[in-house]
């Protein structure tokens, strides 16, 4: 049985060659920002600069997925002091959102696809001023000089790859009703070819003025007016995101949350993201069983990841939200002794069938609400020479945001990441709408130490919830079964729906259906998903790795 998986796996992933290990590297979801990455770092730039310098690449050649229109959040190890620091870039609602901004007349829920597209699911950008707050701290280069490969795709223009054409495609419906954007990228009225080149030259003066006048240039003056003047003339649902909304936003640096497993620790975002958090306490369930033991190819070693995974989703859903608006008890759902009772309720032959949250130390009843989130989203990593380690996921939430554009730039959707009903039974939900708050994420840029306290990992992945359990499926990879970059992100994903695991179609998990039934496992089975970026330590250095599954690189300078 595990020879035979052992070929399923061979068969099912035909891995990128992996960057050769080197002091230094660079893994993004599209070659053309690792190659911005490169340069930088060829420039003599540092790790945050190279990430920072790929977060604008991304805006122009992944324009569906991320970019300076949207928001993230950055995790950093700085070499000179041995600390690991998080920037929270989240976007946030504006002045005039309300708890029902998501409900119809009659006081029902929106459709989430209806809320998506429009001014309504706009939030205040925090990418450029994230950049700002990183540059400022951890920044070499001029800030100037960061843009420099931006500009240029923007200008000169870059090739329409496979996964942007089928995007493109997929939104000729919608676009009917959003000119502006179909103009940009729909020129003809049919998506381009692969191979064929596009230009965005607006972006290119954006990026420009950006570049010279600082992060003010963005959210005040010319540029803050277009912005708003998109989300007030809104082919859809019009709404007010004002100037003093642009003026007054600021990226914050938070305290990272971090755990150790296994000797190891692990270091990540903390609220408004709900992924460290979420990831830590799955690891913290299955570390009493011995997943080196039971390996990758062990149905059983998936059953526990999904009880695992099941469990600690259902506390997710309860408890995250902003922690500037709610009490989040993150130390409680990560407390040894109550991840020790959420362990207990985990069998090693059956499936526990009910999933429900718990009550964590410091928590305040709850009822649990899920959130809507989009698949959109990109992830990067860059480690420099002077062993700086940068772990940034960037998002505009869903395929080309809002559909919105401003200035050549797409304007994100992120405010749908908010629990649409307000209350539950009652209460007021963690992640419902307020003016100034940030929307719940699944986003986990997440840096690895060994017990030596050197940095030797650095994982983070697209794609809405099942971002945690790309991140996780990484970590154990490494931890546990002692794969490298570019093996752990390659693995097949586990997720849910309902109580039921979902596995990718074609995996060698798939093939292990029977075995979960016969756990008690109900198993749905999906074409295969997976956006996740790497970087790790080895004996002969750095090397990267990027999901098979995406058209990403990993390069050395």
């Amino acid at each position: 049985m595990r020879r035979c998986l052992s070929l399923l796996l061979a068969l099912f992933l035909v891995l990128p060659a992996p960057a050769v290990a080197a002091e230094a590297v660079v893994s993004a979801a599209d070659p053309r920002a690792a190659a911005a990455g490169q340069q930088i770092l060829r420039a003599g730039g540092n790790a945050a600069d190279a990430a920072m310098a790929m977060m604008l690449a991304l805006t122009v050649v992944e324009p569906q997925s991320s970019g300076i229109g949207g928001g993230g959040f950055f995790v950093y190890h700085d070499a000179a002091t041995g600390a690991v620091a998080t920037v929270d870039g989240r976007e946030k609602a504006p002045a005039a959102a309300t708890p029902e901004r998501f409900l119809t007349p009659d006081g029902a829920p929106m459709g989430f696809r209806d809320a998506v597209a429009g001014g309504l699911s706009v939030g205040v950008p925090g990418n450029i001023r994230l950049m700002e707050a990183v540059h400022a701290k951890w920044g070499k280069l001029p800030w100037a000089k960061l843009f420099d490969p931006a500009i240029r795709l923007a200008e000169d223009g870059f090739v329409v790859n496979r996964t942007l054409n089928g995007r493109i495609a997929a939104m000729a419906g919608l676009w009917k009703d959003f000119p502006e954007i179909a103009a940009l990228y729909m020129p003809g009225g049919t998506a381009p070819a692969v191979g064929a080149t596009l230009r965005n030259p607006a972006l290119g003066t954006l990026l420009r003025a950006v570049a010279t006048g600082g992060a003010d240039a963005f959210y005040t003056g010319a540029n803050a007016r277009a912005l708003a003047d998109a989300v007030a003339n809104a082919p859809r649902h019009p709404s007010a995101l004002t100037l003093d909304d642009l003026a007054a936003y600021r990226a914050v640096e938070r305290p990272p949350v971090c755990t150790t497993y296994r000797l190891y620790r692990i270091c990540g975002m903390g609220p408004p993201s709900s992924g460290a958090t979420t990831v830590f306490q799955i690891l913290g369930m299955i570390e009493r069983f011995d997943m080196a033991a039971l390996g990758k190819d062990n149905p059983d070693a998936w059953h526990l990841i999904g009880e695992a995974m099941l469990l600690a989703y259902a506390d997710r859903d309860a408890y995250l939200g902003d922690s500037d608006f709610v009490a989040v008890p993150v130390a409680g759902l990560l407390d040894p002794a109550y991840v020790k009772t959420r362990s207990a309720l985990i069998a090693t032959d059956r499936s526990l069938g009910r999933y429900e949250a718990g009550t964590p130390p410091g928590a305040q009843p709850r009822t649990p609400a899920t959130p809507g989130e989009d698949g959109g989203t990109t992830h990067f990593v860059a480690v420099d020479a002077a062993g700086n380690v940068a772990t940034m996921t960037s998002t505009v939430e869903g395929a080309f945001g809002s559909q919105l554009v401003a200035n050549g730039m797409v304007l994100n959707n992120e405010l749908t990441d908010f629990t649409f009903a307000p209350e539950k039974d009652g209460a007021p939900v963690a992640n419902r709408v307020e003016a100034g708050k940030r929307p719940l994420s699944s986003m986990a840029p997440t840096i690895v130490y060994d017990p030596a306290g050197r940095p030797v990992f650095a994982i983070g992945a697209a794609g809405g919830k099942t971002i945690i359990m790309q991140v996780l499926k990484g970590l154990v990879a490494r931890i546990d079964w002692g794969l490298d970059a570019q093996q752990a992100v390659a693995l097949p994903n586990l997720y849910f729906s309902g109580t039921a695991l979902v596995v990718e179609a074609g995996s060698p998990v798939e093939a292990m259906t029977p075995a979960l039934k016969a756990l008690g496992h109900a198993v749905i089975t999906r074409p295969a998903w997976g956006k996740a970026n790497a970087a790790g330590w080895t004996a002969a250095g750095w090397a990267g790795g990027a999901d098979p599954r995406s058209e990403g690189v990993a390069l050395n300078p």
